[in-house]
């Protein structure tokens, strides 16, 4: 068993992070019959729950991330080996830091043998490089003979049925799946600030901007000094928090419309009234000199320093560690609060909520015994495998009465649940509400229920054919740096938005239309597999 460190979580991917590694030719698992290897195990009654096997020494090898706290080993946590207890296997874990994992085990996917059973992909293999490389095999057999689970959740959400279905029918890839409308990411402001300057929460752009003003002029922490920050948010946040007032998903790239017509949001002429917009903060000192370099540490200090009065984050952030951060906070009233999305100049109003698929884990060509690991899949998505991801563990850090499960002292507790194994990586866990709901103070989980409808589901994964994969693995490098390059450039004032027509022009001679064509045609064939 391989083992190392664990680095600092990162809860969203940076702006136009896109796979474009280049689709391989081989011909291997992609191109067969989409028939599983004979298993060398005898037939087992398989259920969906544990065990998976009747075999005393089954063995598994397995490739994945390790936890995001440094101090956590997923090997030993507890309930990992539930899990591996109640499936009846001992697993061999092969654990990499997740900041580090896709830097160490890509040249193990180049070089293509010696592969574990499991692989947890490094990326959701979009122009499906590993598929067409062989590395990993078809699981449709394997689905239809012992998916006990799996074919509940394809029942539950087709949409994620959809994504993991190439264009030719097969699937190779068991999920990851998170939550994708609730606690998503929200505009969060000082409810005490509001209260002193008589101001109501704001609704609309126009409303955000003069709160800002007043945030900037008129001392609303008391202090008598002219030390406020407006705003403060991770750069990552940026385009998430502004795209929608006007229309754009700028954290996802692309975005369909209700005619179901796919864009690419910094290719509109929307995006050059965000980012004059944004330019304008920048100018009045609303949106700081430093924004483009600004850490989540550096916002919490800020907040808890009371200096700064809104921010944009992952709603859990209101009540589990902003709010908290003022020592007379009681949990029946929130000081750092989430407020309904903006609506922009043309009406538009709403949040950006995240694909179900958060990461994926395949069965590797050089598996012996493919049907097992499938059934530790399997068993891994189950009911009472989430419970374990998103609870622990019985009278340990939840109880249970008439069906209805609260979190004890230690459940609350955030070291010990995560010494624990809560919501473990390396195995295909799934986020709850309910448990969310829970451990949130009560005006919270309130307001998560109420901005859900605000909500709006991101441009779905789907997968590229050969020649869409080509042009996107050869053109999205370019486009990326030059869109991120002119982003700050216009924002900062460094380039005129004289130019911006210039920008389109540059963007189209990078073939940004081919691309986008490309993914008009997977948006097509998403729409298609879900009829």
């Amino acid at each position: 068993m391989k083992v190392k460190g664990a680095g600092r979580k990162s809860v969203i991917a940076a702006i136009l992070a896109i796979s474009l590694a280049g689709c391989s030719g081989g011909t291997g698992a992609g191109t067969d019959a989409g028939k599983t290897p004979e298993s060398t195990e005898k037939a087992f009654n398989y259920t969906g729950a544990g065990p998976v096997t009747d075999q005393p020494d089954a063995k598994l090898s397995v490739l994945a991330t390790n936890a995001w706290t440094t101090n956590v080993d997923l090997s030993t946590a507890a309930i990992v080996k539930k899990i591996e207890s109640n499936a009846g296997v001992k697993v061999d874990w092969d654990l990499i830091p997740p900041q580090n994992y896709a830097d160490a085990v890509n040249p193990r996917l180049a070089a293509g043998t010696g592969l574990p059973d499991i692989v947890y992909l490094p990326d959701q293999d979009q122009l499906m490089k590993y598929i067409n490389s062989g590395l990993f095999i078809p699981i449709n057999d394997l689905v239809e003979k012992y998916g006990v689970n799996l074919k509940k959740i394809y029942e539950k959400s087709p949409s994620v049925k959809a994504s993991l279905t190439t264009p030719d029918g097969k699937m190779y890839y068991v999920p990851q799946q998170t939550l994708t409308r609730n606690y998503m990411p929200v505009f969060m402001v000082n409810e005490r600030w509001l209260k002193k300057l008589g101001l109501s929460e704001p609704t609309t752009l126009d409303e955000f901007t003069a709160m800002l003003r007043k945030f900037k002029t008129d001392d609303p922490n008391g202090n008598g000094k002219a030390d406020e920050i407006p705003l403060s948010m991770e750069s990552k946040f940026v385009p998430m928090a502004f795209g929608p007032a006007f229309g754009l998903d700028l954290s996802n790239n692309f975005y369909a419309d209700d005619q179901g017509k796919v864009h690419f949001s910094y290719y509109e002429p929307a995006y050059k009234e965000y980012l004059t917009y944004l330019n304008g903060l920048y100018k009045e000192g609303l949106l700081g000199v430093d924004y483009a370099s600004t850490t989540s540490d550096q916002v919490t200090s800020r907040i808890s320093q009371d200096v700064t009065g809104a921010t944009f984050n992952f709603s859990w952030y209101m009540s589990m560690v902003y709010s908290p951060l003022f020592k007379d906070y009681k949990p029946e009233e929130p000081i750092i609060k989430g407020i309904l999305p903006l609506k922009g100049p043309h009406g538009d109003q709403f949040y950006i909520g995240r694909t179900p698929v958060s990461g994926i884990f395949g069965i590797s060509k050089d598996s012996k015994n493919p049907e097992l690991a499938f059934r530790f899949l399997d068993y891994a998505v189950s009911d009472e495998a989430q419970t374990y991801y998103t609870w622990g563990i019985k009278d340990d850090t939840y109880t249970e009465e008439n069906g209805v499960k609260k979190f004890t002292d230690k459940g609350k507790d955030n070291e010990y649940i995560q010494k624990l194994g809560i919501g473990p990586v390396n195995l295909p866990n799934i986020q709850s509400t309910d448990s969310a709901d829970s451990i949130v103070a009560p005006w919270h989980a309130k307001l998560d229920k109420e901005l859900e409808k605000y909500v709006r589901e991101p441009f779905p994964f789907v997968y590229a054919l050969p020649d869409e994969a080509s042009v996107e693995s050869m053109s999205m490098p370019d486009i990326t740096t030059y869109v991120e390059e002119m982003n700050f450039k216009f924002i900062s004032g460094d380039a005129s938005l004289d130019q911006f027509d210039k920008y389109i022009e540059t963007l189209k001679s990078m073939n940004v239309e081919q691309v986008i064509a490309g993914r008009q045609a997977q948006y097509d064939r998403y729409k298609a597999a879900q009829k």
